[in-house]
């Protein structure tokens, strides 16, 4: 996510995020099980066990499936989405795309690409909406994605979101992926995940990784 500024120092930035009671993050350093094991390990024994409906140690295992899974082409950050009672509802990836000297595609332009699933295909007629973030210009697609079950045997459904984000300034854009199977919270999740985009803030830091500005649409 790096760019020059006006005074021709390298800055990157990051997408800072609100994330509602029941994200946990899963992003890995290193995509290995051990490191999942330590982080799912960690991230379970946060939780209140007076409210949780199956064993601590199934979390962890839906946890460490969770992170190395999305962990795959080194997201710039996973998380999911766990109930009160333990149960895993959602996942979350946020990647970044672009390439120096190399102009950035319009929200138009990158629409029919949110559509391509290595995994999966696209079933119905998905839903589009071009907005006007904090962070900056957005392009959304929701649909429903078939994937293949284990052998080849039948298909499984999946509710899928994603945001385009267009940062001012910026030739990268940053893609926020999520998905479920529980058909029945679709509304619930929907709404979650629309309210946690529009708390996204894109944050300046120096090349050391400082954070060198608070704002969300100057370079």
């Amino acid at each position: 996510m790096t760019e020059p500024n006006d005074a021709h120092v390298a800055v990157d930035y990051k997408c800072r995020f609100e994330f509602q009671a029941g994200w946990v993050d899963l992003t890995l350093a290193e995509a290995t099980r051990s490191a999942a094991v330590a982080l799912a390990t960690e991230r379970a024994n946060s939780l209140n066990p007076l409210h949780l409906d199956i064993e601590k140690k199934q979390i962890i295992n839906s946890m460490v499936d969770r992170a190395l899974r999305l962990s795959e082409d080194e997201p710039v950050m996973a998380a999911a989405y766990y109930s009160e009672n333990g149960i895993g509802l959602a996942e979350f990836r946020l990647d970044s795309y672009g390439e120096e000297d190399v102009a950035r595609p319009t929200p138009a332009e990158v629409q029919p690409q949110l559509l391509g699933w290595s995994f999966a295909e696209v079933a119905g007629e998905p839903d589009t909406e071009y907005l006007d973030l904090v962070a900056g210009p957005a392009v959304r697609v929701r649909t429903v994605i078939k994937t293949r079950r284990l052998l080849g045997l039948g298909r499984r459904l999946h509710q899928s979101v994603k945001y385009a984000v267009f940062p001012p300034g910026f030739h990268t854009l940053a893609v926020v992926t999520v998905t479920w199977q529980a058909m029945d919270q679709t509304d619930f999740l929907t709404q979650l995940v629309d309210e946690l985009l529009e708390s996204l803030r894109i944050v300046l830091v120096d090349a050391d990784g400082n954070e060198i500005s608070q704002s969300t649409s100057q370079k």
